[in-house]
């Protein structure tokens, strides 16, 4: 990886799904989940949950663009979750599940319109996405206990139900985007 990272900043329901996720992306090197989108400085996981925030749960990506685009990371984004439902994903419900990408600048902005425009065209999604695209204004990283949640409890029943079957489907669908797993 070069020396050239930058920042992507997704919310995709649950953070432990779109971190498990991302952490198996070539070319992001540091996947932080966290909170963005609200009006509460320094809010606690039971606050976001409580829906009080206006956080939404998210991922914060370091990633390298010589080896992985934003709008790659982005397709990514779009095909592991539904985006087309309004603050909801599965049996998640309230704001802080809603899908949310949170741009760092111009670029990822148009980039990210654009590619919400196309894959509203292309027919890939029976509804509207419904995906906020807003401007990135602050992240605060998730309490310890969040991070890397689905490596340290893979055998959770939340883990294994719900987590699980997302990463296989991701790996079998972007077979061509996969670290080397070990």
């Amino acid at each position: 990886m070069s020396d050239n990272k930058a920042l992507a900043t997704f919310g995709g329901g649950c953070f432990w799904c779109t971190e498990a996720i991302f952490q198996d992306v070539i070319g992001v090197d540091k996947v932080v989940s966290g909170y963005a989108g609200g009006q509460v400085e320094n809010p606690t996981y039971y606050a976001v949950c409580n829906g009080t925030t206006g956080h939404a749960e998210v991922v914060q990506l370091s990633y390298d663009p010589e080896v992985i685009s934003y709008e790659e990371l982005l397709l990514i984004f779009f095909h592991t979750h539904d985006p087309t439902t309004l603050n909801r994903q599965g049996a998640d419900v309230g704001t802080q599940y809603r899908s949310i990408v949170l741009y760092h600048d111009e670029i990822q902005r148009e980039i990210a319109v654009r590619t919400k425009e196309v894959l509203n065209r292309s027919g890939t999604y029976r509804t509207p996405i419904v995906t906020e695209i807003t401007p990135y204004e602050r992240f605060y990283p998730a309490e310890d206990y969040h991070q890397d949640y689905f490596n340290n409890n893979r055998y959770q029943p939340y883990c294994m139900a719900v987590i699980d079957p997302k990463i296989r489907k991701f790996r079998k669908s972007f077979a061509n985007k996969l670290k080397e797993m070990v």
